[in-house]
């Protein structure tokens, strides 16, 4: 099974970090578009602004206007997508023992095609989640209320005046409070959605992984990874993205023990991305890096 855009930037974002042993906003644009313009032949599904930013781009990036050209998409509104929420977990796993370090990486690398307030803001929950599931157990019971609770109270400090994302968060709340086995998919997607705009997936990635804790009727398996990532897909939509943006959750509390090989043989280039996150490890966990 080939992999769409979605890890496609994000191996350009870790190989970037692990060369450089710190975040080059220039040098992760440069690997963007080189990677989309490498592989035109394949169809990795970009979004129509991310695909925009890096036909302009082509293979040579100016440190002066990096960040001017996702400035003037959507007439001068920027994108709003999901496409720096989605690939921004290797910048947290980077900085994960650095809070504040952390928030920044999330901006810097996000701008540099997503300049959209709801683009930005969908990057930084994503990555806050990714972070709070690495400072968890997995061996104890997670309380998701408690788990969204602590994401309100973080995103308070991001949107301010703005509650856009903690009224979303709010309504994970709601649809985790109801009872019954099997969650109505169709529901989901009405409050939460499942499009491509940051808005219409973080959250509903969040949702997935919570609801996940416990079994859902219709996926028959014991593992919560994989029913984490199965649930996302079942909603439609954007579903290589949400589901991705799900698992990436989900890995960062359950640990990579989680992770089938069965199923890992199955998605193209697993064992790449797998030395590459050894590397990513190594380098975030060295004293030269967290001195």
């Amino acid at each position: 099974m080939e992999y769409t855009d979605d890890s496609a930037m994000t191996r350009a974002l870790a190989e970037s970090l692990i060369e450089k042993r710190d975040l080059n906003v220039v040098d992760v644009a440069r690997r963007f578009a080189k990677s989309y313009h490498e592989e035109e032949s394949r169809n990795r599904r970009y979004g129509a602004g991310t695909a925009t930013l890096l036909e302009k781009w082509k293979k040579h990036v100016e440190e002066t206007n990096i960040k001017i050209p996702a400035k003037n998409l959507f007439d001068g509104l920027g994108s709003l997508g999901n496409g720096g929420a989605m690939r921004i977990a290797p910048a947290v796993l980077f900085s994960y023992n650095n809070y504040d370090n952390l928030l920044h990486y999330v901006r810097e690398v996000t701008e540099i095609t997503h300049a959209h307030k709801l683009g930005i803001n969908g990057a930084i929950l994503q990555a806050i989640a990714i972070h709070q599931s690495l400072c968890l157990d997995p061996s104890e019971e997670l309380n998701v209320f408690n788990f969204v609770d602590n994401l309100i109270s973080k995103m308070d400090k991001i949107e301010g005046d703005a509650s856009e994302y903690k009224e979303r968060l709010n309504i994970v709340k709601e649809l985790l409070s109801e009872d019954g086995d099997d969650p109505n998919e169709q529901k989901v997607v009405q409050e939460l959605g499942a499009g491509v705009r940051a808005l219409e997936s973080v959250p509903t990635a969040i949702f997935c992984f919570l609801r996940a804790q416990k079994r859902i009727k219709r996926i028959r398996t014991y593992n919560p990874v994989r029913r984490a990532i199965q649930y996302a897909i079942t909603l439609g939509g954007d579903t290589d993205t949400i589901a991705s943006m799900t698992g990436a959750i989900a890995g960062a509390f359950y640990g990579n023990e989680k992770f089938s090989l069965l199923l890992l043989s199955h998605c193209e280039e697993w064992e790449w991305f797998r030395d590459m996150a050894d590397k990513l490890l190594d380098l975030a966990t060295s004293s030269e890096i967290n001195k």
